[in-house]
């Protein structure tokens, strides 16, 4: 998706695809650590028609550069995922979620060191985000261009918040089991 909106954008090439999806701090949210993957992408694009190869060019020293284009269906296809992505939520199976369904198989105290680890990684990421999103405002980005990484924040702020509350259940004896307490909730609700 980030690529083909890149290719919709302007001509481009892989180099630059990869150039533009690190300084643009979208690393995030599309997986391209290699350049090798924007390869990969651009290939499956072209092979399903959705970008065609406008040229191909070799600056002095440089190797041979393939410059894309987006076609009419290619135009036509983004869109309509684009629409559907921004309007219509869909079902994703995130691991954490699947965690918290069998977290009592863990003791309490294991659980509560586990949440505390998250929520400091949890803190981490957002602290580095938030910079981020600062200096791109600093250089002039405008807003419109950064709302994914706006929502990435609020995202890990509730998170964080609700990670924060539970472990202080936990440390509380707010919240609290034993095989003892799971033997009989299986019982009643089994």
């Amino acid at each position: 998706m980030v690529i083909l909106g890149f290719v919709l954008e302007a001509p481009s090439h892989a180099y630059r695809m990869h150039e533009l999806i690190r300084q643009r701090g979208k690393d995030n949210v599309v997986n391209v650590a290699q350049r090798n993957s924007v390869y990969q992408t651009l290939s499956q694009l072209k092979t399903a028609e959705l970008i065609r190869v406008r040229e191909t060019a070799q600056g002095e020293g440089r190797p041979e550069r393939v410059v894309y284009e987006i076609t009419p269906l290619g135009k036509k296809t983004f869109y309509a995922w684009l629409e559907a992505m921004l309007g219509e939520p869909r079902r994703e199976f995130n691991e954490f979620p699947a965690a918290l369904a069998t977290l009592m198989a863990l003791t309490p105290e294991v659980a509560r060191v586990q949440l505390q680890q998250r929520s400091e990684t949890l803190k981490l990421q957002l602290s580095e985000s938030v910079s981020t999103f600062r200096t791109w405002q600093d250089k002039g980005l405008p807003r419109l261009v950064m709302l994914d990484d706006e929502y990435k924040q609020v995202l890990l702020k509730a998170e964080i918040q609700w990670l924060d509350g539970l472990i202080a259940e936990l440390e509380s004896g707010a919240m609290t089991w034993n095989e003892k307490y799971l033997r009989e909730l299986a019982a009643q609700f089994g």
